[in-house]
């Protein structure tokens, strides 16, 4: 991809969610944000709703929603619902699901876990972080493609992360049962995954009407950061005072601009068509060679197509085996 043929918008790196959609009528738009209940998902919802959608947030516990729920009770422009969702328990996901009626017009693949600090198994041993932040995801989407399919025309919004850059999908030991298990590692390759989630279904979805894009939000202080250490926590920049309090350094974003390539993508006129690519800081990212150096930009190894396919496959045959 050259520089010329890599697509701009109008904003800053510092725009807010609410900035992205000024002036878009989402009215009659249905749309779901997964993890919408807390972090940048919180205030996806909300700028979506704000221009009139009907969001659904599926998250793992309802009640966390219930204020964002409330908060767009009454009149107004859009509204706010949650249903129940655990990306890592396929039964929960095939519940959800099964539950949708009508048509879809944005699934915003958004709920993810980080640096889990040792090797978690699903019950179905797939390794904790993959299964969630890629499989769930998967498996989800794959459910709802009839949903998205009637819209006529609907996004598909996976939120990666710059950790893409760092490793690539092991497809020999995708559950570190025989390497040792890295958290940082295990994290990077599940990101790596939602892009070529992306990948994959613009290969295959385009002529249902369905695009897919994927993003990497930025760095922002949300619950995301729970299972890091105070150490590195301070290692990224991140202190606390006496109290308890947290300095948050000034590159890091806030959770609304944190959300907005997600708006972007999932609701602006702007990308209309656009996809299986990759943005970051509201703009299509650069493609560039993966491993510890670059900072910004999509490796070539998340967006390369036979890893896409490959991994496709991949996961159609493992949720088939565990239906077996």
């Amino acid at each position: 991809m050259t520089e010329s043929t890599r697509l701009t918008t109008p904003f800053t790196a510092r725009a807010t969610a609410d900035e992205i959609i000024a002036g878009v009528d989402l009215t009659g738009h249905r749309m779901i944000v997964t993890g919408g209940a807390s972090g940048i998902g919180r205030e996806t919802v909300r700028a979506l709703a704000r221009a009139g959608a009907e969001v659904t947030v599926a998250t793992r516990d309802p009640a966390r929603a219930e204020d964002l729920v409330a908060e767009f009770t009454g009149p107004g422009p859009g509204t706010v619902r949650a249903l129940a969702l655990d990306l890592a328990d396929l039964d929960s996901v095939d519940a959800f699901v099964a539950g949708w009626t009508g048509p879809l017009h944005a699934l915003i693949a958004n709920a993810g876990i980080m640096a889990v600090p040792d090797r978690r198994l699903t019950p179905e041993g797939w390794e904790l972080q993959l299964a969630t932040n890629h499989l769930g995801h998967f498996a989800l989407a794959r459910g709802l493609r009839d949903s998205l399919r009637s819209a006529g025309s609907a996004r598909v919004v996976v939120v990666s992360s710059g950790a893409q850059l760092r490793a690539g999908i092991d497809f020999d030991d995708p559950h570190f049962a025989r390497r040792p298990y890295d958290p940082w590692t295990a994290y990077s390759q599940s990101k790596t995954a939602d892009v070529l989630l992306a990948v994959g279904i613009a290969r295959r979805w385009s002529a249902d009407g369905i695009t897919a894009n994927a993003l990497a939000p930025g760095v922002i202080i949300t619950n995301l950061q729970r299972h890091l250490s105070e150490d590195t926590l301070r290692s990224f920049g991140v202190t606390t005072d006496e109290t308890g309090a947290v300095a948050v350094p000034d590159h890091y974003k806030t959770p609304a601009q944190g959300a907005a390539t997600t708006v972007l993508l999932a609701a602006s006129p702007l990308v209309e068509g656009v996809t299986g690519r990759y943005f970051e800081d509201n703009q299509e990212a650069a493609v560039v060679p993966g491993g510890p150096e670059p900072m910004t930009g999509v490796a070539e190894h998340s967006v390369d197509p036979a890893a896409a396919d490959r991994l496709w496959t991949y996961a159609e045959e493992t949720l088939g085996a565990r239906r077996r």
